[in-house]
């Protein structure tokens, strides 16, 4: 487990996650702001997936499991190495429909750029949404990030970056 909180833990994927977090990957309105992420996934892709992600779970970051303190899997978070550069890592998650609008991801957000700043000791931390994910927006920005660079994907969809760096942390909001 890398991070405990009053309702969740963060803690690496086992294989008796993966039925759950399929659930997760399968329902259209969960990966509706996920790029190239249909909701067609099988147990066999999702597995290899978790396997493929540039997890370094000796040195802290990767892709977790959020699991609730009574046992439900509602999500997935992660710190990842998008940017070739241990010092900054970029700062991901998926939370099942069931939860949004319950805290969880800004409660997540919070404990990712914490556990990363304290505990990784990294300088940066960059979160990429598109820009209808106006739940995610709005999370980055009450966890202290500043929008950075905004445009439009390959996709054609709008984007916008948002960073935070280490001295930027713990400033009152």
């Amino acid at each position: 487990m890398i991070i405990q909180t009053e309702r969740f833990q963060v803690r690496r994927i086992s294989d008796k996650d993966i039925d759950c977090l399929l659930a997760i990957y399968q329902d259209s309105k969960n990966m509706k702001f996920i790029p190239n992420s249909a909701p067609n996934w099988n147990k066999e892709e999702l597995s290899k997936k978790y396997e493929r992600i540039n997890c370094d779970y000796e040195n802290g970051f990767g892709i977790f499991a959020v699991e609730l303190i009574e046992g439900e899997i509602i999500g997935e978070a992660g710190l990842f190495n998008s940017f070739n550069d241990l010092n900054h890592l970029e700062l991901g998650y998926i939370i099942d429909q069931r939860y949004w609008r319950k805290g969880y991801g800004k409660e997540i957000c919070e404990s990712l750029i914490e556990y990363g700043f304290k505990k990784l000791r990294l300088s940066k931390l960059t979160a990429r949404m598109y820009k209808e994910n106006v739940a995610s927006v709005k999370i980055s920005e009450r966890c202290g990030m500043s929008l950075v660079n905004e445009g439009k994907s390959d996709d054609g969809k709008e984007y916008c970056v948002y960073e935070i760096e280490q001295n930027e942390f713990n400033t009152p909001q």
